[in-house]
């Protein structure tokens, strides 16, 4: 429910970007919009930055392009490869190690960034032609790179940043459904009405269903005789999930933080039963994994990618137009109070020096929101999306190492299965560490 109320957020204020880009955009689409904040607009043109690049990794993977490719007259000759590097995994290798970098930068030039006074913040909210040259550019050139060792360095950058970025999306799922969790208990206060109290036992035990569903068919398809393996990380993970459930509704953590819940601990079981059955699907060992390959060709994008790009994507939407710590604490101090009626009234009077109009008149406006701190780290966010380029790489050829003898066939191999494994580890400790923390260190503020 929250990542649709996201989604409508980031659909409203896509309308909003009409206004980076021109006049005339502005005239014909904005006149009814409500005005956005500068920061969100920005965060949301960066995320059209990476989906694009999405696009285009998926559109290289279409089945049967590399056949008609060599249809076209003198376009694929004998003594070139160009036709292997523009269709397949190593043209996913290429345009997500471009993207990775084109953010990795950014990522740089923006870091210890505090303000929309800082020239830098100007590149970061601006310069939206110079970008989408440098954007493609970066693609473009990544296509001449030598083959080489290239797929092979790419795989191991590829693994680590898809780890990484993991990481980040487990802190990302936690944050989000304790703001889900808040949000309906909040309304069910405010409101008095059962309804919202419903929502959450109808989807705590629909989230909880479907991971215990997950679990069953672990044990049927995975744990087969003499796989202690397999048994040992489903059984570790199983107990962990029964754990961090459990923890959840104690009386002392419920007494250091009122709103935790068995929602929390829903959506965190499910995320690391899927974890664990990405991980497993992934094992070489054909005797206990009856699902796997040992070497594939690249056909299209398998269904178990999509599962994981569309949640990657959701989490990257999630953390575009979720309101900032920063401007939160601001509006909680007594500082913020008259920034907020600043802002209330440059919203209203929309004639003031913090209100950018892109048009004369009734239009839409564009604030800068960031004059005395910025609403989010641009550093950590340009990060976020580089290793989430990387991660995206990996997803979409199944975190399979490449064949160097054929470029269009990759192997299995044990790495992506431990990685996932470390992962749906972390996601478990990291989300019982926010439930332990606040009572092993009660002097400090962990809001």
């Amino acid at each position: 429910m929250g990542a649709v109320l996201g989604a409508c957020s980031a659909a409203c204020c896509a309308v909003n970007l009409a206004c980076c880009c021109g006049s005339a955009a502005c005239g014909l689409c904005c006149k009814a919009c409500p005005s956005c904040k500068n920061s969100t607009s920005t965060r949301i043109v960066y995320a059209l930055f990476l989906l694009t690049g999405l696009i285009a990794s998926c559109i290289v993977l279409i089945p049967g392009l590399r056949e008609d490719l060599d249809k076209i007259p003198h376009f694929c000759e004998e003594k070139t490869d160009i036709c292997d590097r523009i269709v397949g995994y190593l043209a996913v290798y290429r345009i997500c190690f471009a993207m990775a970098v084109f953010f990795f930068l950014l990522c740089l030039i923006m870091y210890n960034v505090r303000s929309s006074k800082d020239p830098r913040s100007a590149i970061q909210n601006g310069f939206w032609g110079i970008k989408v040259f440098v954007f493609l550019g970066a693609i473009v050139g990544a296509f001449f790179i030598p083959s080489g060792r290239f797929q092979e360095v790419c795989m191991y950058i590829g693994l680590t940043g898809g780890f990484v970025f993991i990481i980040i999306q487990l802190i990302l799922l936690v944050d989000f459904a304790h703001t889900w969790n808040s949000a309906w208990v909040q309304r069910m206060e405010d409101t008095g009405s059962k309804v919202w109290a419903g929502m959450l036992l109808f989807f705590t035990f629909l989230m909880y269903g479907a991971a215990v569903a997950g679990i069953v068919c672990l044990f049927v398809y995975f744990a087969l005789a003499g796989c202690k393996t397999n048994k040992f990380v489903i059984s570790f993970n199983l107990v962990l999930c029964v754990i961090a459930s459990c923890l959840a509704i104690h009386p002392k953590v419920q007494e250091r933080q009122p709103r935790s819940g068995l929602l929390q601990s829903a959506v965190i079981s499910l995320y690391a039963v899927f974890l664990t059955w990405s991980a497993l699907y992934y094992s070489p060992d054909a005797s206990c994994n009856p699902f796997g390959k040992s070497e594939v060709a690249v056909k299209g994008i398998d269904d178990h990618a999509i599962i994981g790009i569309m949640l990657m994507f959701l989490m990257v939407l999630y953390a575009t137009v979720k309101p900032s710590s920063n401007s939160q604490g601001r509006n909680n101090s007594n500082a913020s109070a008259s920034d907020a009626t600043e802002s209330t009234t440059l919203h209203d009077a929309g004639q003031t020096s913090d209100v950018n109009l892109m048009e004369e008149g009734d239009r839409q406006q564009v604030y800068d929101d960031e004059k005395n701190q910025v609403a989010y780290s641009y550093c950590l966010y340009h990060l976020m999306f580089s290793v989430a380029s990387l991660y995206i790489m990996m997803t979409l050829t199944n975190w399979y190492s490449p064949e160097f003898s054929n470029p269009f066939v990759l192997r299995n191999s044990y790495a992506p299965m431990w990685i996932k494994i470390a992962s749906s580890w972390m996601v478990l400790l990291t989300y019982l560490w926010t439930l332990l923390a606040p009572i092993l260190f009660p002097d400090r503020d962990f809001d």
